[in-house]
């Protein structure tokens, strides 16, 4: 039989390549088997593992990680109840549940976990679902946020920033920020703004948008130009090339 004929050698010689390509990660083990090798394949990739007790109080002072991975191989019914505290507290990093075979049959969504793995599955698969897992969740980050001209807008933590500084802002503040910097360079009219933001109950006046904009901009500090005034028209959020901050000017008036 010719080398590489019963796939053997091609295993052997491919899939170490692919494995050292892949970044580093940190990965950290919540499981009840003290000592115990959860998922061998692991022991073949170049990824950092810490591994200790699968207790919530555990999490408290645990070392940080790109990815958990919860030891379901004996207990289903320990591992749900830990995957769904995990989730609930909103861990920020991708949870993957590690299962023998009999096991897949009783996950479903409500466990809440990014994927699971099984215990005897290859370093080429663990890898895989490792890094499909942290890709993933990066993409969702970075879709929920917008950047432009200086300024970061969080819209899963409702929360921004102006040049690396958090801003303070009430709800609202946030609000208006947000629906200008989603349309750029798109003039709105007061009452535009105060249907968007405020809603259509909103039975209050039109100068409750210039309050806000006067607020927003003293918040914005150096960058206060990018909320624009078009007079006898309304506002809009003003796009400067390369996020480069606006040149001092006198300060605008609502």
């Amino acid at each position: 039989m010719p080398d590489g004929a019963d796939g053997r050698d091609h295993w052997h010689s491919i899939v170490p390549v692919t494995i050292r390509r892949t970044r580093l990660a940190q990965l950290l083990i919540l499981t009840s088997a003290a000592g115990a090798e959860v998922l061998p394949s692991l022991g073949l990739l170049s990824h950092r593992v810490r591994q200790i007790p699968a207790q919530p109080a555990q999490l408290v002072n645990a070392p940080g990680s790109d990815l958990i991975m919860v030891d379901a191989r004996r207990d289903l019914a320990a591992a749900k109840s830990l995957c769904k505290i995990l989730t609930t507290t909103g861990i920020a990093v991708p949870l993957l549940l590690i299962l023998t075979e009999g096991g897949l049959t009783a996950v479903s969504a409500d466990w809440g976990v990014d994927d699971v793995v099984l215990d005897s599955a290859g370093p080429a698969e663990v890898d895989a679902r490792i890094r499909l897992a942290i890709g993933r969740q990066a993409q969702e980050q970075s879709a929920s946020k917008i950047q432009t001209s200086g300024v970061v807008i969080d819209e899963a933590s409702y929360s921004a920033k102006v040049q690396g500084r958090p801003l303070d802002l009430t709800f609202k503040e946030f609000e208006l920020l947000r629906f200008l910097a989603t349309h750029p360079s798109r003039v709105f009219t007061r009452e535009q703004l105060l249907s968007e933001v405020w809603g259509y109950d909103y039975f209050g006046g039109t100068r409750t948008v210039d309050v806000h904009v006067r607020r927003l901009r003293a918040k914005l500090g150096d960058l206060e130009q990018l909320i624009g005034t078009v007079r006898n028209v309304g506002y809009r959020f003003n796009v400067y090339e390369d996020d480069a901050a606006p040149a001092q000017t006198t300060t605008p008036t609502a």
